[in-house]
């Protein structure tokens, strides 16, 4: 026997010992999932450490059932990687690797709930109260998982119930392995042996052997299009010799139609300079690039090449993209150079292509592996190189679960794989730029856009002086009309921002001026013309647009704000003979709309898009001249610190997405607040600008990156309750920082407060924020606090969430 560490996933901070018999299982290794008994429960393991030396007793250490797989599902250098995640985000490991993995792999056991002659005898009897009738006529007919016999019976019954009727015979309760159902899909490939002698008389048979002969394997799916009876005609030619019938593993394709290769161009001086300097430090290991790439200036080429210099290295590239909606134009432009060599994983594939794309990745198929954030967990062992693309971006950010960010995780993976990480974007994260400046990370500069285009010149329209076209068009100002106009006539394409979508985000009752809030979030419900609902957008709960309000019962609700919705309608009425598109998450719902959309804007189908930032950044559309940004103020004034880095961010890329072709690009940016800081360094389009006066505001406030910010989160049903929680963690929280003198001195307790929206779903919520200058004493305090003190009073009704380096604060 051998002993093994193996992390389960489930809610515990450590991992468990279990013995192998290696008679039987003889080639057991790390990143190999294992069947294990845990408790009365069997649950997947993913194995750790093989030959672990134990201090409990060998006759205690239970033993595994099986190995799940032929193969390893993670690389073994990954295990580190996971160490450090449960580590830094204070997450159990088995949690962090269920996380990682592909979604529907893991094996676990469930409750599943037979019937028996007794139980039928109650049912036809009518001696049982009604739950125990609609539960024994649900299982009459075939055994049902016991989470299936509630979801349909509608009723969240109690085990005490089911276990009172396995009491009185009336049904009986096991534990069933529940099978996998994500696996390669295999099919039949007919393989030519031999020839048989030609005498002349034609056959189906022979037919299919001069078919298979002449191609050497073909599907049996491609031969049964052919000949519809071929499976039941090989099995005579498989017994003769003829043919031979194997199984072969399909990869279900997620990349699209194929691409035309593309020839790399010329690098410009700059780009040169910038891929030299990284292409010379892959030889000293470890090595971290901010790359502060003005819009336009040719970031992906640059990402291109240095990916092709690891590929010759016999070296592997991860790429990170910040969202789906950017992932269709990088994944095209990497097959176009790289061919098949391309691996992608994001959330919009199934769980079997997921699968097959993770498969490929642990096979070594491919050198370049591109996707969103989930992409940092890929199963790549031999990392040369990191690109995060838009590393500013706030998408990195994981807000439920596992609450991660990928893009420092990108940073250490590749500290601890000894290879070289690039950071890109034209709008660095204020964090990021710190920490070049305190030599964490190495700036390289594209301060020219490609063929020596000039920045789009940005106009500013002061929204208290200049007035809508008309009433109904209030935030259309005549300089964006006349500015849409000139560039239709020109043919040329405009992009309209609003970072806001529906049709009215303001519901208002004309009788008694009730704000129409959501029942379930403390929110106001918006208004979405196309299906003619007022819609949640933080729980998705509706109401017909003809509902009344909640208040008085009137039916005189009024519609004010606006949203991308209603800016659609006042543009096409506006300007009647323009095609126009709408880019938001309502009208990217359905699978390939987004994609679809996009195409039409690349051949020139569109006149006019109005997008959310979902349009705002990444994307390279050379006919948009002009880009019209409604109102440059909607996420100034958030209560968060980020608020006025988020803005100039958004702001300066929105702006980036005009002039990228050969035409001159015009930015109209219309805003109440023309003096504040951050609209003016988005004018000149200067990050410095914006930084050196951000990062002041960021000191004296002693606000990340000059402290460490940890948030804990709370929510529950019962308001009463989950105050009184929250009041009694506020403070023993309070009470354990004052008790030591290191904890006092270093770590500084916001809270707890209601959240800005205090109530979601439901759930009540409040929120404490602790900031620390030195990370290893809010580490020390947090064991402390999560570990001994919070465990007492912690509950089941209330729900804590720990959120390390939060970037979410409403």
């Amino acid at each position: 026997f051998q002993n093994i560490e193996v992390a389960v996933p489930v809610p515990l901070f450590k991992t468990f010992i279990y013995k192998v018999n290696l008679s039987v299982f003889p080639n057991i290794c790390q990143g190999q999932r294992v069947l294990v008994p845990f408790g009365r429960r069997k649950l997947t393991g993913y194995v750790l450490a093989v030959d672990y030396k134990s201090k409990y007793d060998p006759y205690k250490i239970k033993q595994i059932y099986d190995i799940i797989d032929d193969i390893p599902v993670f690389p073994a250098s990954m295990i580190e990687f996971y160490q450090w995640i449960a580590k830094y985000y204070f997450y159990p490991i088995g949690e962090v690797i269920k996380s990682a993995l592909p979604a529907g792999i893991n094996l676990y056991d469930v409750f599943v709930v037979y019937s028996t002659s007794s139980g039928q005898d109650a049912l036809l009897n009518n001696k049982i109260s009604d739950i125990e009738k609609k539960i024994l006529t649900l299982i009459s007919n075939s055994s049902l998982s016991l989470k299936s016999v509630k979801k349909k019976a509608g009723i969240n019954f109690s085990m005490v119930l089911i276990r009172s009727m396995e009491e009185k015979g009336f049904l009986l309760l096991k534990r069933e392995l529940k099978t996998v159902n994500i696996k390669p899909k295999k099919i039949k490939y007919i393989h030519f042996l031999s020839d048989v002698p030609d005498d002349g008389k034609k056959s189906k048979s022979k037919e299919i052997l001069d078919m298979v002969k002449s191609a050497g394997a073909v599907s049996l799916k491609e031969l049964r299009s052919r000949f519809p009876s071929a499976s039941k005609l090989i099995k005579p030619m498989e017994k003769k010799g003829q043919i031979l019938v194997c199984e072969k593993e399909f990869f279900q394709n997620p990349l699209g139609e194929p691409i035309i290769p593309d020839t790399p161009p010329k690098l410009t001086d700059e780009q040169t300079s910038v891929v030299t300097t990284i292409n010379d430090s892959f030889k000293n290991g470890y090595s971290a690039y901010l790359l502060c790439g003005v819009t336009g200036s040719g970031k992906t080429e640059v990402y291109m090449d240095i990916a092709a210099k690891t590929a010759a290295k016999g070296l592997s590239t991860l790429i990170l993209v910040p969202e789906i909606a950017l992932l269709s134009q990088i994944i095209s432009r990497f097959r176009s150079r790289f061919g098949d060599n391309v691996a992608v994983i994001h959330s919009n594939l199934t769980n079997v292509q997921k699968y097959d794309q993770w498969l490929k990745i642990i096979k070594k198929e491919v050198c370049i592996v591109i996707g969103a954030r989930s992409v940092i967990f890929a199963p790549v062992d031999n990392l040369g190189l990191i690109i995060v693309d838009e590393e500013h971006d706030m998408s990195y950010k994981q807000n439920s679960s596992l609450h991660y960010n990928a893009k420092d995780m990108a940073v250490v993976r590749a500290k601890q794989n000894n290879c070289t990480v690039v950071l890109g974007s034209a709008t660095p994260s204020v964090h990021s730029f710190y920490n070049c400046s305190i030599k964490k990370f190495t700036p390289l500069y594209l301060k020219k856009r490609i063929n020596n285009r000039s920045l789009s010149e940005v106009c500013i329209v002061d929204l208290k002086t200049n007035k809508g076209v008309s009433k109904r068009a209030e935030f259309i100002t005549r300089p964006l009309y006349e500015g849409i106009q000139k560039a239709l006539n020109r043919g040329e394409q405009v992009l309209l921002f609003l970072n806001r979508r529906g049709f009215a985000n303001y519901l208002l009752c004309g009788n008694c001026g009730e704000v129409q809030k959501c029942k379930r979030c403390d929110i106001s419900l918006t208004f979405h013309k196309m299906d003619r609902t007022f819609k949640c957008h933080y729980c998705d709960y509706w109401l017909p647009a003809d509902s009344i309000c909640t208040k008085c019962g009137s039916s005189n609700i009024k519609v004010l704000g606006s949203g991308t919705q209603k800016l659609e309608q006042i543009v096409s009425e506006l300007f009647p003979n323009a095609k126009v598109a709408r880019l938001d998450r309502d009208s990217t719902r359905k699978k390939g709309s987004l994609v679809s959309v996009l195409k039409k804007i690349k051949n020139r189908e569109v006149d006019i898009i109005i997008g959310t930032q979902i349009i705002a950044k990444g994307h390279d559309f050379p006919n948009i001249t002009l880009v019209g940004i409604i109102c440059a103020d909607l996420s100034l004034n958030f209560p968060d610190f980020r608020a006025g880095e988020k803005t100039f961010q958004l702001l300066a890329q929105v702006a980036g997405r005009a002039g990228r072709g050969e035409q001159k690009g015009k930015v109209i940016l219309q805003t109440y607040n023309n003096d504040h800081f951050c609209i003016q360094a988005a004018e000149k389009q200067d990050f410095i600008k914006f930084y050196d006066t951000e990062i002041l505001f960021r000191k004296a406030l002693n606000y990340p990156p000059f402290s460490k910010l940890v948030q804990i989160k709370f929510s529950g049903k019962d308001l009463k309750q989950t105050e009184n929680h929250v009041k009694q963690t506020g403070g023993i929280c309070r009470k354990l920082i004052n008790m030591h003198t290191e904890f006092k001195k270093n770590i500084e307790q916001l809270g707890p407060v209601k959240s800005p929206i205090f109530k979601i779903a439901d759930n009540y919520r409040w929120q404490l924020l602790l900031k620390a200058k030195d990370i290893s004493v809010l580490y020390k305090f947090l064991h402390q606090f999560l570990f001994v003190e919070y465990l007492p009073i912690k509950t089941p009704k209330v729900k804590s969430v720990l959120d390390v380096d939060p970037f979410f604060m409403m």
